[in-house]
């Protein structure tokens, strides 16, 4: 039978299993064990010289989990995938991978606060120095590049600002100087974006968020070329040992299955939420790749199925205000995570990216007045019913 490519929808829940091999289970099954015997002592020797595939040791390598790495790739249309026991596990590993000491780094300006505090760490420690950009042009790119420029990271929508890079022209530059581009997937999943179809290098996800979808796993993943994936894998993952668990693996397989649904309905309650947001009289700005008058909804048309279910918002008034109005919510859970079926809030500065130096956040764009809003699966009538009577107690 000639196997047509699977549309997303159909991917998401058959791509990298088959039930006969694994005696009918519908279910992929979990192996959890941590060690595999071999038939014979030149087996395990064939194996370990990597002159024949097979397991070995699960830090290695897991059935389990490499159903979740094939079907990941196939998703992001990668060559190869891995998993990781966290997004930082995943995102340490490749810029680790990918640099050496006193080498140079390029990164959107903006980010996850622990990507910000593992970007401190290597320049205190192995002096890789990091330079923060808005992306905005080529020129402006071409500028900050360096003959020790290793690696472009970029985060977009960028957390929490949900500013845009454009990363098609971020691609283009960095290959006329042969630099790989990072990009952390996270917000959009592979369902929104695919960073590796507009010319990117390597695409990578906090896993605990969309991927998982129900709040109950820390994971990452990582997908690009085989050769990086395959040099990933045999050194930054296997020596420092940021290795998913089975049940982990599996927990992302449940969660895969509904990925387009869920976020169908995030991305439709984030935009209901928009709307109100934008006529309220105690919101100063709202922030949303999918509002038209986002200042980069043009870069969103250009890479984005849709906006997403993250919004972004100031207060008018101080940090005092924008901690009142979570203080005063009913069901909205105040909590640093997102892309649960659960509606959550959060205030960046002094939570997710209050690592960050003051001075910092400011250029970023992270005020003390700005909430970050993950928006659930609930009605979204509920959901704004709640933020409305917060807001009017300011």
């Amino acid at each position: 039978m000639i196997q047509k490519q699977k549309r997303f929808e159909t991917a998401v829940i058959h791509e990298g299993y088959d039930s006969k091999e694994m005696l009918g289970s519908l279910s992929t099954p979990i192996f959890q064990t941590s060690t595999y015997s071999f038939e014979t002592a030149e087996l395990g020797e064939r194996r370990f010289a990597g002159e024949e595939s097979g397991y070995i040791y699960s830090r290695l390598g897991n059935p389990t989990v490499r159903v979740l790495e094939e079907r990941v790739a196939s998703l992001e249309k990668g060559e190869a995938g891995l998993a990781f026991a966290s997004g930082m596990a995943a995102v340490s590993a490749v810029l680790i991978a990918l640099t050496k000491a006193n080498d140079h780094i390029i990164c959107s300006s903006g980010l996850y606060g622990c990507t910000f505090g593992l970007l401190t760490m290597m320049r205190e420690k192995y002096n890789i120095m990091t330079d923060f950009s808005e992306m905005k042009s080529k020129e402006e790119l071409r500028s900050l590049i360096r003959p020790e420029t290793t690696v472009i990271y970029v985060e977009t929508p960028i957390n929490p600002t949900m500013r845009l890079i454009d990363l098609k022209q971020v691609a283009e530059v960095a290959k006329e100087y042969g630099i790989p581009v990072v990009v952390d997937n996270t917000f959009s999943s592979p369902y929104l974006q695919q960073p590796l179809e507009l010319g990117c290098d390597i695409v990578l996800h906090s896993a605990t968020k969309y991927i998982g979808g129900h709040g109950d796993v820390i994971a990452g993943l990582v997908v690009g070329k085989k050769s990086f994936i395959d040099m990933v894998s045999q050194t930054t993952q296997k020596d420092i040992g940021g290795v998913i668990s089975p049940f982990d693996a599996w927990l992302l397989l449940r969660g895969l299955k509904t990925l387009p649904v869920r976020l169908d309905r995030h991305c439709d309650n984030a935009q209901k939420i928009v709307e109100q947001l934008k006529m309220h009289r105690k919101i100063a700005n709202v922030y949303y790749p999918e509002d038209e008058e986002n200042r980069d909804f043009s870069i969103m048309k250009k890479q984005m199925k849709r906006g997403g279910g993250i919004i972004s918002f100031e207060v008018k008034g101080d940090k005092s205000q924008a901690q009142l109005l979570l203080n005063q919510l009913g069901f909205i859970k105040i909590a640093v995570s997102l892309g649960d079926a659960e509606t959550l809030i959060e205030h960046p500065a002094t939570m997710t990216h209050a690592s960050i130096p003051y001075e910092v956040r400011q250029q970023m764009g992270i005020t003390d007045q700005l909430i970050r809003l993950s928006v659930g699966l609930e009605a979204w009538e509920d959901i704004w019913a709640d933020l409305e009577q917060a807001l009017e107690q300011l």
